[in-house]
Formats: C-alpha cells, structure tokens, sequence
C-alpha cells in the first residue's frame, strides 16, 4: 500500500487526532527505519521512548515468536506464569512490594490516583477531616484520560475538557516555598514527575523532591512519581527516583516495559497496596502473557546496558553542551542518560531544526514549543551520536545564516507598509 493510499483512507476512516509526518515506515532494525520507498532514518525518538532497545531486537523477537504460540491472553480471571515473575523483577529493582498491570501509562496513573483516594479514605477511621485533595506541578504531563488531564499543569491539554476530577492543587515547579504554603493536611498525594517529559525534560530539583518526601510522610499522605517516560533504565538507573535518593509510595510505569507491546504497571508498598480489594480496580487486557513475557525479556536485556546508557549520555550531553558554546540559540542543554534537551531561543527555529533533521533522516520532536527532544534507543553508539551533532550543527548555522536576510526581508517589506500608507 502506497503512502498516498494510507494517508486518503486515514482522512476518511480515523479521528483527526494527529499531526502526521508523510513518512510510512515498514520495518526496523537496531537503531534505523526504513519506510516505504527504501530510505533509512536513525531513530533517536524510538516511538517516544518505547523502543528503548531499538527495533527487532533478536532476544525480543525470540520471546515474542515462543510466546505467541504457545499463549497470548486467558483474561485476569485466572492465573498465567509471568505475572508473579515480573512484579518480583520490578518491586526488586524498584525498592517496592506489589504490582498491578494494566495497558498503558495513562491507566497506570489512573489506578495510582484511585489508589491515592482509597488509601487516604481507608486511614481516616477516626472521624477527622477527610483528606482527598491532590496536588500536582505546573508544566506536567500524566496522560489523556480525565484523571490524568485533571492533573496535567498545562492548560492546553486540560481547557478543552473542563470540568474535569475535582479537589486537584498545582504548585509551581520546584518552588519549595509554593509547595510548603499550599501542602496541608487536606492532601492526600502529591504528584510528581521526576523528570517532565512533555513539559521539556525538566528534572525535579532533589530540594523540591525531599521536601515532597519529608512533608508526605509527616502527614500520612502518598508520594505518587511518574517514571512513565523517565524510568526503566532511561537515565542510566532503573528509576530516576534513584539518582535522588528517595523512596516514593507509588510509582507509574509504562512506555519501554514490554519493548514496543502496550503494557504499563503500578508499583507499591504493602502499607498503601492494604487498602484495596478484590472488585475495586481491573483490566481486560493488562498484564497479558505475551507482554509479561516480553517485559521479563527485557529486564534481562537492560541490566546489562545501564552502564552503557550512563556513558554514552554523558557522552551526548558533553557534544551538546559543546554545541551550545558554538551557537547562541541554544539556552539550555539538560536531562540525564538518554532523556536529553535542547531548548532554543525560538518556537520557529525548534520546528525547522526538527523538519531539518528529518530531510536528513534523522527522527527526534519537538516539546513545549522550543525544546528538541532525544530519547534514543540504548544500545546507540558514539559514531550514532556524531551524526546527529555534525547534522543538528548544521541545521542551527543554516538557520543563523538565514536569519540576517529574513530580518532584511521585514524590514523592506514594513518600509512599503509605511510608504503605502
């Protein structure tokens, strides 16, 4: 099927939900894609940080042709042999006790919010002031569904959905002194990304996540992280709580968990996980043999590349940082092992630097307007890292260059305006 076929029957046939690049990718291997017509793009997306060990990864691929025949779904009305065995991986890596899986990173912080409620309804047996509000951060990002919008802290994802889940707080990021005014005993989580994602690759200073951490535990409430994008190796750790130090109550996972097969899990301690009961929260599909497989495959795999990921992102960082020094449009370069930024000075210059790359044959995107994101997959290279500066540094001089004569462009054309007039 051509690429113009797919794109008339998606016009007719789907919800206009997304802004599509004209590419269409028919397989992958290692780091690179190939779409239709035989071209080959390094992937330094990786499906927005799921393809975390590249495409068609021959452990992967084994695990999947030997599961697939011999068993895909029995329904969550019975038992199977990989969930026990995941969770045990996962609340071991994680400093956690319990799991619960389910299909994506949106339904993981779904059932964490639920969790959050019941947890704090379980505990007020003493008839005191019901502690049910949440408090989130500005600049987040947890998902699409309501729960997850109403703790989203930007307003384009959540307006148009108004009214959404009630008694939901934002404090700004990483002001501590914001969060110390608006935490109260009324709180029954505190929401946290512990590096935002969708906000712009934004880690949480360890001041505002220690003091997250010292504030719930004196109340009783629940440190609820987000490792949706930023966990399960991507920094180099298994959870970039890790890098900080702290121990959080719940943590959400989803994106690299199954290499490319939908499967996300909530992960808990046995004090928060008393709180629920048989009939209180499920799923049809998560937590299936297939992808519990396939994420047990992958555990394996990653233990072996966090070294790899520290050093090859330390290696990124220091080419982009000295990029910055070469070109005054970059602001900042941040964010740890291969969950990598750069911000530009300009929403404009962001989208033709990342249209630039793509003409090259280089896949990353654009978040929060002026940032370039990279999450590439983690067996990436040195020599996969040079491509991408020799071509990021030629996009940026090709647009300084450009610009003087844009600048001329409108000031002749604002000279005819006032001549005209």
């Amino acid at each position: 099927m051509s690429l113009a076929s797919v794109i008339r029957s998606e016009e007719k046939l789907l919800l206009p939900t997304y802004d599509r690049h004209n590419i269409l990718f028919e397989r992958g291997r290692g780091v690179y894609l190939w779409d239709s017509r035989g071209n080959r793009y390094l992937d330094f997306l990786s499906g927005i940080g799921v393809n975390a060990l590249g495409h068609a990864h021959p452990a992967i691929q084994a695990t999947l042709k030997r599961q697939a025949g011999r068993l895909i779904h029995v329904s969550n009305l019975f038992f199977h042999e990989y969930q026990a065995e995941l969770a045990k991986r996962l609340t071991k890596i994680s400093g956690t006790h319990r799991a619960f899986f389910c299909n994506s990173g949106t339904e993981a912080w779904e059932g964490a919010l639920k969790l959050a409620r019941i947890y704090a309804r379980t505990r007020n047996t003493n008839g005191h002031r019901p502690k049910w509000r949440i408090l989130a951060l500005d600049n987040s990002f947890h998902g699409r569904t309501f729960g997850s919008l109403a703790t989203t802290g930007q307003a384009k994802y959540r307006d148009p959905f108004v009214p959404l889940l009630p008694g939901v707080g934002f404090v700004r990021f990483n002001d501590v002194e914001d969060l110390k005014h608006q935490f109260d005993a009324g709180v029954c989580a505190l929401c946290i990304e512990t590096i935002q994602g969708e906000g712009g690759i934004c880690p949480v200073s360890p001041e505002f996540l220690q003091l997250a951490r010292q504030l719930t535990e004196s109340s009783d409430a629940l440190l609820i992280l987000d490792e949706i994008q930023c966990g399960l190796g991507r920094t180099g750790r298994y959870f970039a709580y890790q890098h900080y130090g702290v121990q959080p109550d719940i943590v959400t996972i989803a994106k690299p968990l199954a290499a490319g097969l939908p499967l996300g899990a909530i992960l808990t301690t046995n004090r928060v996980a008393s709180s629920m009961h048989p009939g209180m929260h499920g799923t049809t599909f998560g937590g299936g043999p297939l992808a519990c497989a396939v994420a047990i495959e992958f555990l394996r795999v990653l233990e072996e590349l966090l070294d790899h990921v520290r050093e090859i992102g330390s290696y990124f960082q220091g080419q982009l940082a000295a990029l910055k020094v070469r070109h005054d449009c970059i602001r900042e370069v941040r964010g740890m092992g291969l969950m990598v930024a750069v911000e530009l000075d300009s929403a404009d210059m962001a989208k033709t630097v990342v249209s630039t790359l793509l003409a090259k044959r280089i896949l990353i995107n654009r978040t929060h307007e002026t940032v370039l994101r990279f999450l590439p997959p983690y067996i990436i290279q040195e020599k996969h890292v040079d491509e991408v500066i020799r071509a990021l540094d030629s996009a940026l001089a090709l647009k300084r260059r450009r610009a003087p004569t844009q600048a001329v462009h409108q000031i002749q054309k604002t000279k005819k305006r006032s001549q005209s007039e």
